[in-house]
């Protein structure tokens, strides 16, 4: 999601500039990543074992299936919840485009439900009111590390047939009425981007609630091969039978990036005091600034601050963003609806479809937030936003 598709600081390259995200390696990282360099495994070994351990141990015990991106958790998330022509995926529009997308190039419809005016995450009682007889699966975001109301969802698909997906790119580390992120839903799926809570480079996860679905994930996450003698169809062939029960792409992760993925996740926890500490910064710095609204924080969650997305009023968004941006500052919009990019508004999809959703991108702005940005650094931010709604910048 955030910075799902883009290169980490979101401005031309070379200019210097204050990145709305970045990654943080140090050389404990770094002498992880080596020793799978040296060592007999490059590709799926160990080191995947034990990242996927170390990650359910963030994500409440859950099972976790390393992929690898964001994008690819979807679709495997997708393909093992059976998703298909004639299915429908009730979908936050407010979003990166690959949450939506992945469902539709399985051949499902996608139907947007409105967000809540406060949080941006989807509204359960507009994803209720979308709920078809054809619904399959409800999927929600927990935006910018804020979790989702989980609890109203799983009361609206009770007793459906339907599954709840959360799209917890921005997540990894928050809590839900005391539950990590991770065990709210029936499958959820992370991204390990350069600007995310943590990196393996380039990287995703499903984490399956819903045990029925985990070997289907796994089967899925390696080109659909079954080599369990127990559940192939021909298992007295030979000691060097495997079967293909499903059509499905590499999406294995490496090692080589796992073990930057095991050194991120003992950080994880200092990354979230350091992201809580530059949010509440932030809200004390700007409490008294006119012209912006802050982001709301409920208080049955705890947020991994993923993002810190302020709401500029009065029509004033894209020029504070083109002012703070010349300044050198990386601000960021997350996001535009995804039904108004063309591949979707081609087949039909209209502006003025969620009407929260709508609003809500019409005024956000994401400000720089990231576990090595400087004291000095953010009072740059403020100053810059302060004097760009004066129009001074």
């Amino acid at each position: 999601m955030a910075g799902r598709g883009e290169r980490p600081g979101g401005l031309s390259q070379g200019a210097p500039v204050i990145p709305y995200g970045r990654h943080s390696v140090d050389e404990s990282d770094i002498a992880a990543v080596s020793a799978v360099l040296r060592g007999d495994w490059l590709t799926t070994g160990p080191v995947v074992d034990e990242f996927e351990r170390a990650l359910s141990g963030h994500a409440g015990g859950v099972p976790c299936v390393s992929v690898t991106s964001g994008t690819t958790a979807l679709h495997v998330a997708y393909a093992a919840a059976g998703i298909g022509p004639g299915d429908e995926v009730v979908v936050t529009p407010m979003t990166f485009v690959a949450t939506a997308a992945a469902a539709a190039m399985l051949g499902a419809r996608v139907v947007f439900a409105d967000v809540e005016q406060d949080t941006a995450n989807l509204d359960p009682a507009a994803a209720e009111a979308a709920i078809t007889t054809r619904t399959k699966v409800v999927t929600a975001i927990d935006y910018a590390g804020h979790p989702a109301d989980w609890d109203a969802f799983r009361k609206i698909t009770e007793g459906r047939d339907i599954l709840l997906l959360d799209d917890a790119a921005h997540a990894l580390g928050s809590r839900y009425r005391g539950r990590p992120i991770g065990s709210a839903a029936d499958l959820t799926t992370f991204s390990f981007f350069p600007t995310k809570n943590v990196t393996t480079a380039e990287g995703g996860a499903v984490a399956v609630a819903d045990l029925a679905l985990l070997p289907r994930v796994r089967m899925l996450r390696n080109h659909g091969l079954v080599r369990d003698p127990l559940h192939m169809r021909w298992p007295d062939e030979g000691g060097w039978h495997q079967e293909v029960h499903a059509f499905s792409l590499n999406y294995r992760l490496p090692d080589l990036l796992c073990a930057l993925g095991v050194s991120q996740l003992r950080r994880l926890e200092s990354f979230k005091a350091e992201r809580a500490r530059l949010a509440a910064r932030y809200a004390a710095m700007l409490d008294q600034v006119e012209g912006i609204r802050l982001p709301v924080h409920r208080q049955d969650v705890e947020v991994m601050a993923h993002l810190y997305p302020i709401r500029v009023l009065d029509g004033r968004r894209k020029e504070i963003y083109q002012s703070m941006r010349r300044s050198g500052i990386g601000v960021q919009v997350n996001y535009v609806p995804v039904y108004w990019h063309p591949v979707f508004s081609d087949q039909g999809y209209r502006r003025g479809l969620c009407p929260n959703a709508e609003r809500f991108y019409a005024e956000e702005l994401s400000l720089p937030l990231y576990p090595g940005l400087t004291d000095q650094q953010q009072g740059q931010v403020v100053d810059g936003l302060v004097a760009a709604l004066k129009g001074r910048a």
